[in-house]
């Protein structure tokens, strides 16, 4: 589904992306880990076109979408969500939801004086659409609420039903379970998995709880200074000597405490 090959990031004297390369398999939830700073998001960033690399190439299929923007990219399907949410807060939820699809008739001046029927047939499609991802999610109890006003973790869920309104064929997702209950971290998770199972759904997803990742997630992969340490699966991961090293450099066993 994606391949990144040799990308650069630079900003100054600081490689934040130094040569990584890596590969997302169709229909997978792949884990990206790494201690603070080995660059994850900044590679998010990269492949979601937020930042040009200086170096290497990035291919969604068989399509090199290098450079492309993320309006681009969203009309290829590939989408991504934030540490921190990026809700529209005085709007509800329903409504949050319903602007996602892009060209829709009403966004033209001219369509909203010359064809209201249309628009309101369209904009009646969207709102079904909408409907259905809230009870997807279980939001139904705060689908009028405004969206500024929903808990960290429901705006989580939020952002992930965003994604739902179009024909994503790849999710990024960044930390998901940041200040997030457990509860609705498992209500959260829980999604993602029927989302991959029941819609097919790839998702690559940064996360730093490792229960969760262990959870979700097979392969994982590694980053530590800009580059991919290692790829395999999460019992290999936290097995690995260099992941150990990466993340706290005092040997196996004070990590295995902290990684188990």
């Amino acid at each position: 589904m994606i391949r990144v090959d040799g990308v650069h990031k630079h900003f100054g004297g600081l490689r934040a992306v130094d040569g990584a390369s890596l590969t997302i398999a169709q229909g997978s939830i792949t884990g990206l880990i790494g201690p603070n700073g080995a660059g994850k998001t900044t590679l998010f960033n990269v492949i979601a076109g937020m930042f040009e690399p200086d170096a290497g190439r990035i291919y969604l299929g068989d399509d090199d979408i290098t450079g492309l923007k993320p309006h681009e990219l969203f009309h290829r399907g590939l989408l991504r969500t934030f540490q921190i949410a990026h809700e529209f807060g005085s709007l509800t939820v329903i409504e949050n939801l319903m602007t996602v699809p892009g060209g829709q008739s009403g966004e033209r001046l001219l369509d909203v004086c010359l064809h209201p029927l249309r628009i309101r047939a369209e904009e009646h499609t969207i709102r079904a659409k909408a409907e259905e991802v809230v009870a997807f999610l279980g939001l139904e109890a705060v689908a009028g609420e405004r969206a500024g006003n929903l808990s960290g973790g429901q705006k989580k869920l939020l952002e992930l039903g965003r994604t739902m309104m179009v024909d994503a064929r790849i999710v990024f997702l960044d930390e998901v379970g940041a200040g997030v209950n457990r509860t609705l971290l498992r209500t959260i998770g829980d999604a993602i998995l029927r989302l991959n199972k029941e819609r097919g759904y790839t998702f690559c997803m940064i996360e730093h709880d490792m229960d969760f990742i262990g959870r979700l997630c097979d392969p994982v992969i590694v980053m530590a200074e800009g580059k991919v340490l290692m790829q395999g699966s999460v019992d290999e991961v936290k097995s690995d000597e260099r992941v150990i090293e990466a993340y706290l450099g005092r040997g196996v066993r004070a990590t295995r405490k902290v990684m188990a």
